[in-house]
């Protein structure tokens, strides 16, 4: 199984698990920074050199040493799952992708054709109920994890303790676990363990967000999404990240966590 989604500097300064829609792109710029001096030419993502990744096989025997011997730093980046999920609707499902195509190829016409999604189109200005698509979305969400079809789950939608199970389970340990929502102050929490090539100043570092402006933009209050029945699917799908990174299931309003992540506790839970 081995470190999927593992990220680590050069330098190796500092791992990363990736966990998606969680900032990734701005942290993984921030790793290159923090070893070159600049900022990588497009999205890191599609960075195949200057930085060592599980899914480069170069990297691999390096990340594994490294992350099994707890060598360097180790950290990573969670969000609120009611932001997360609407995050990957209006980025994967509504928007279009750096290619200039539809995410997946066939995915889209297969939700609007056994789920009833619409996804609205760039000509007419992605007008469309977006509460009622998304509400639909949530359904193929749940299907997908749940019972793996119409297809396996999405690592945008599927659940973050996924992510960092796989990390803890093939012995990794986090140093570090921090929140979207107050990303400055918890990367600077990282930055202030490790050395790095380049001094990182949080305050001038732009954001990174590679989704944005390919789709619609949300026009309602987080909480307007999720009825009985969506929250239901939420906590059916997601209940186990509430709990672990301590977010708020019961007010979908609420984007901020209640509570500091127990790392004693994630890895007791998620290396089961």
């Amino acid at each position: 199984m081995g470190f999927p989604g593992t990220w680590m500097t050069e330098s190796e300064s500092v791992v990363y698990r990736v966990v998606p829609k969680c900032a990734c792109s701005t942290i993984g710029q921030v790793m290159y920074y923090s070893d070159h001096g600049e900022f990588f030419d497009g999205d890191i993502h599609d960075a195949k050199s200057r930085m060592h990744k599980w899914s480069l096989d170069a990297s691999q025997p390096k990340i594994e040493k490294n992350v099994k011997a707890h060598k360097s730093y180790a950290f990573t980046c969670v969000r609120n799952p009611y932001t997360r999920i609407l995050s990957s609707f209006f980025d994967k499902i509504c928007g279009i992708q750096r290619n200039g195509k539809r995410y997946r190829g066939n995915l889209v016409p297969l939700l609007i054709q056994k789920y009833g999604i619409e996804v609205g189109d760039p000509e007419t200005g992605f007008e469309f109920d977006q509460i009622e698509s998304f509400r639909r979305f949530l359904l193929f969400t749940r299907d997908t994890i749940r019972w793996r079809r119409p297809m396996d789950p999405d690592i945008h939608w599927s659940a973050m303790s996924g992510h960092v199970s796989t990390f803890i389970v093939n012995g990794g340990r986090y140093d570090n676990i921090f929140f979207t929502e107050k990303f400055n102050e918890g990367f600077q929490s990282v930055l202030d363990n490790i050395e790095t090539p380049h001094k990182v100043d949080l305050t001038q570092i732009p954001r990174f967000n590679e989704s944005e402006g390919h789709g619609p933009k949300r026009a309602h209050p987080v909480e307007d999404y999720f009825d009985d029945l969506s929250m239901h699917l939420i906590w059916e799908i997601y209940h186990r990240d509430f709990k672990l990174f301590k977010y708020s299931f019961d007010d979908p309003s609420n984007k901020f966590p209640i509570g500091e992540v127990d790392l004693d506790e994630v890895h007791a839970k998620l290396g089961e």
